[in-house]
């Protein structure tokens, strides 16, 4: 039997698919298990845990099926949800007006309907936003934040024009019509393939004036090593039924989004991960929010490592070295 499992949550008219692994209860067997994968001896769990985990893009709930598995093996219950119009998950009515909002509208739902009173959450790249947003909107329902990718970035205007080529990719798909073209003469296999390879990079993909983004890959380039035929199926396979029309809404379309927040810091035990080669340290002000004194500003519990050689996709790309680094984050605040 497959160890995840998946269910949908009716949120509104909406079906969200849902996948979950283990019961957040310490089992000796689960621990022992847990104990020779990662030569633990004993372990600091106790009582009913959870974790949520929140994808980025071009990822879905797939993308965090290394870290379900072993958290799950920790006792842990691991949940990953696709969000709106992405994956299995129902399209929204008007995609083109989806928002922030709605993310974290739908977050809350799913701790409500699965009986998760407080969890901790752990995001990748635009998946960061939303867990770092949640918990400063609902900060009794969370023990602590891991993000993978993208630092906390308080919300306010787009600065990337100010700073970057027309040919940036996140300027591209900002505007209408631009990414839909680009990525329409392709299948959803191959415009996954083509962003996984882009953003495992240590550059930021730009396009010259008269080429596209799908045009920075060549088409005989390899994938990364540690993505396989199989895993690019999965995605290509997910991508097929939903379309790329909420995912290019949700994040890159509704980046100025202006959101009434209480207050914008984080309070919260927080965990940075990022790969020593990731692309987005190369954006305008994220060393200061990664490595200087600034991290720290709006995320003062905050602590941050980093993987030498990890790329954007750090979770998939060396596994073992990120489910230890969440589980020890976990060991300090549970």
């Amino acid at each position: 039997m497959d160890p995840i499992q998946h269910k949908f949550v009716n949120v509104g008219a909406l079906k969200l698919h849902v996948a979950e692994t283990g019961t957040g209860e310490n089992h000796s067997s689960a621990f022992y298990f847990y104990s020779l994968y990662f030569t633990y001896h004993q372990s600091p769990f106790s009582g009913p845990n959870a974790v949520v985990f929140l994808h980025g893009f071009p990822e879905i709930w797939y993308s965090w099926r290394h870290q379900m598995i072993a958290l799950a093996g920790a006792g842990f219950r691991a949940v990953s949800f696709d969000y709106r119009g992405y994956g299995l998950s129902d399209p929204p009515p008007e995609p083109d007006k989806t928002s922030w909002s709605d993310l974290l509208s739908d977050l809350l739902h799913i701790l409500d309907a699965l009986a998760l009173s407080k969890v901790f959450l752990v995001g990748k790249d635009f998946g960061a936003r939303p867990a770092y947003l949640f918990s400063i909107l609902h900060p009794e329902r969370v023990l602590g934040v891991v993000t993978l990718g993208v630092p906390y970035v308080p919300p306010g205007p787009s600065q990337y024009h100010k700073f970057l080529p027309e040919g940036f990719y996140i300027l591209r798909w900002q505007e209408p019509g631009r990414a839909e073209a680009d990525f329409g003469r392709f299948d959803a296999k191959t415009v996954v393939r083509n962003i996984y390879i882009l953003f495992s990079r240590s550059e930021i993909p730009i396009a010259n004036e008269n080429q596209e983004i799908m045009d920075l890959v060549e088409p005989d380039t390899p994938l990364p090593t540690w993505f396989t035929e199989e895993d690019l199926a999965t995605y290509g396979a997910l991508y097929e039924k939903s379309g790329f029309q909420t995912a290019l809404q949700i994040p890159y379309r509704s980046l100025g989004e202006v959101l009434s927040l209480p207050d914008p810091v984080v309070k919260v035990p927080a965990f940075l991960i990022m790969g020593g080669k990731d692309y987005v340290l190369k954006f305008p002000g994220i060393e200061d929010l990664t490595k200087g004194e600034k991290a720290k500003w709006f995320v003062p519990n905050l602590e941050v490592t980093f993987i030498p050689e990890g790329t954007h996709f750090v979770q998939e790309q060396f596994p073992e070295k990120v489910n230890q680094l969440i589980l020890d984050f976990l060991a300090k605040h549970t």
